[in-house]
């Protein structure tokens, strides 16, 4: 039996002792019941992926992995690959948006080399795990073989295995990719049916000769590669990115653990639909921290069942609405743990004071 098979076993219900402890404990706050509304949604969510009354998002890390995409020779975008390089890089020095953020709400950033076409100079901050030297095009035929689809989920599985081993309460992911926008368009169109027309955003910025272009492309990946949709790995291993099976094997590993994960936007949401096909309970699992300003997105939630926390027209990628709902799912936790019950108070509750 290999990691990912042993991995989704792994992976139970979530704890309803727990979560009804918790949803008790919300109505002896000293404030209306329901009166937190989501954050109190969300400690119920916490407590039940944790096994615990009392969950705690205080040891957080985010996991940003990049990759290339060999369709990008096919014009898709604005950028060149190159700049999945050059944008690590960046992350390395801390200057990108996902350093600000993750700062501002105390995570620790993880970077993972999955699959980028160059070779990084070493640094401590960077985990090289490459599958390879970015996949293949997928107008041509798959993106990577079967072995290597495997090999992307499981490395995201050890990534985040590692990390709990030394103390981990939450977790966010996060991508760098040129061209994955069109890997995860292609992802979500195989998996769902969906026309690629209905599933493709302008990512960068296309223009409208661009997008429909864009769109021509992913048709063809998908005539040619004709990807499974009952079979999670065909779709990763035909029509998708290193970095995108590494994540979906991130949020595996995560629900084995019990861990909850904060996914980002589009492109960790394709992700979650390689995950979620591969093991459905990885869905309870699953924190959607915003809905992206890619045109496929709300879709794709609605698609998974998962109600984002956020809608701020973001598009950035790299982890950052992730962050934010780090920082959400740290404050539901704090206000169920520290705040006052009516009683330590002192305080009348509402039937009561109305005698």
């Amino acid at each position: 039996m290999n990691l990912l098979t042993r991995t989704i076993e792994m992976i139970k219900p979530l704890d309803k002792a727990a979560m009804e402890e918790v949803r008790a404990r919300q109505d002896t706050l000293t404030k209306p019941a329901g009166s937190l509304g989501r954050l109190e949604e969300l400690s119920i969510q916490l407590a039940g992926i944790q096994g615990k009354a009392r969950p705690s998002a205080e040891k957080k890390a985010m996991i940003v992995m990049a990759g290339d995409h060999g369709v990008v020779d096919e014009k898709v975008g604005n950028w060149p690959r190159e700049v999945t390089a050059q944008m690590v890089q960046n992350f390395l020095r801390g200057g990108a948006g996902i350093n600000v953020l993750a700062r501002q709400v105390g995570a620790k950033i993880i970077f993972v080399d999955m699959g980028i076409a160059s070779d990084l100079k070493p640094d401590p901050q960077l985990i090289v795990r490459k599958v390879g030297y970015g996949t293949q095009n997928m107008c041509l035929g798959p993106a990577m073989t079967a072995e290597q689809a495997v090999q992307a989920l499981e490395t995201g599985i050890n990534i985040v295995g590692e990390e709990a081993d030394k103390g981990l309460d939450i977790v966010g992911t996060g991508d760098m990719g040129i061209g994955n926008t069109t890997s995860s368009s292609a992802i979500f169109a195989a998996m769902t049916g969906k026309s690629a027309s209905e599933v493709t955003g302008r990512g960068t910025g296309l223009t409208d000769e661009q997008l429909a272009h864009k769109i021509d492309v992913i048709k063809r990946a998908l005539e040619v590669n004709k990807p499974d949709p009952s079979q999670p790995l065909d779709v990763l291993a035909k029509v998708g990115g290193f970095e995108i099976g590494g994540l979906a094997g991130v949020m595996l590993g995560a629900a084995a653990r019990r861990i909850p994960v904060v996914i980002d936007g589009f492109i960790s949401g394709a992700a979650a639909l390689i995950a979620t096909a591969l093991a459905p309970e990885v869905k309870d699992y699953i924190i959607a921290a915003h809905v992206s300003a890619e045109a496929g997105h709300p879709a794709m939630l609605e698609h998974m069942g998962l109600k984002p926390l956020l809608n701020l027209d973001m598009r950035l990628g790299e982890g950052t609405g992730a962050a934010l709902g780090i920082f959400l799912a740290e404050a539901a936790a704090r206000t169920l743990n520290k705040m006052a019950t009516f009683a330590e108070a002192g305080v009348s509750e509402g039937d009561e004071a109305e005698k």
